[in-house]
């Protein structure tokens, strides 16, 4: 059946036991620094910025993948593993991209499809399974996620089909077009805009399951739960099988990463089972 989920009370505590069942014994290994764009065109900009590390479990085969994009609303912001998900028999892909000033959308959601791209033909060298990649992030990350699962032109340009993608799991990323992208286009950043640089733009049926989390609505940046909200209601509207939200109670936006963690996990458990 389909529902929409509302996490009333959630603490970290309660959620991270239900990340255990992913948990595995063996060696963890980190491949850090790769490159993940080619070309002889590529700017001094892209060699330094278009890296990526892999964080994987050595021990394991066809173990699934969550591709991370880190925060910091296309203006700042480094790659790294977040806690919440090392050793728990999974790898994560965590990704570093270009930023604002220096390049200007698209460039954004370019480097994050090239960047699943890059997991898509490599993760097998590492162990994993191309058929278990998923893709996640938290605020710019989010809508990163979103981007590349829901407008399918992204990956498509790599020749790789984004309903690939095992899941798409946004933390608190905009559905509506980033206001980074806005404010490059001269519109304040409590002015709404859906057009093709927006998540909700693309709602399609056959989009990957697709799992939202945000903060409570209260603590959040502007409508930040709103727009999943929303995002969720199309959606049900377009008839996509497998479409949840969860609303972090008590939890602001630069808080409920680490709370999501655990609800990621289970959705990728989920996923595997079917």
């Amino acid at each position: 059946m389909l529902t929409r989920l509302l996490l009333l009370a959630a603490t970290t505590a309660c959620l991270a036991s239900t990340s255990a069942a992913l948990a595995a014994d063996g060696d963890y290994s980190l491949a850090e620094d790769i490159q993940y764009r080619d070309g002889d065109d590529l700017t001094d900009y892209q060699k330094e910025r278009c890296r990526l590390d892999v964080y994987y479990p050595a021990k394991q085969k066809q173990f699934a993948t969550v591709v991370w994009f880190h925060g910091g609303g296309l203006k700042a912001g480094n790659r790294s593993v977040p806690k919440g998900l090392k050793e728990q028999g999974i790898a994560v892909v965590a990704v570093n991209y270009r930023l604002h000033p220096k390049v200007t959308a698209p460039a954004y959601i370019e480097d994050a499809a090239a960047a699943v791209a890059w997991t898509f033909r490599n993760i097998e060298q590492y162990g994993g399974a191309r058929d278990r990649i998923f893709v996640s992030g938290h605020s710019a990350g989010g809508y990163l996620t979103s981007m590349v699962g829901l407008d399918k032109r992204w990956l498509a340009a790599h020749q790789i089909d984004a309903d690939k993608i095992a899941g798409l799991i946004p933390y608190s990323g905009h559905t509506i077009t980033h206001f980074t992208v806005r404010a490059e286009r001269g519109i304040d950043g409590k002015q709404p805009i859906v057009d093709e640089l927006a998540p909700l733009f693309h709602v399609r049926k056959d989009a990957p399951p697709l799992l939202l989390i945000t903060g409570d609505r209260e603590l959040e940046m502007l409508g930040r739960y709103e727009e999943n909200a929303y995002l969720w209601r199309m959606m049900q509207v377009v008839e996509h099988p497998d479409t949840t939200l969860y609303e972090l109670d008590g939890y602001n936006h630069g808080q409920m990463a680490e709370p999501a963690h655990p609800l990621l996990l289970r959705f990728v458990k989920r996923v595997l089972a079917q």
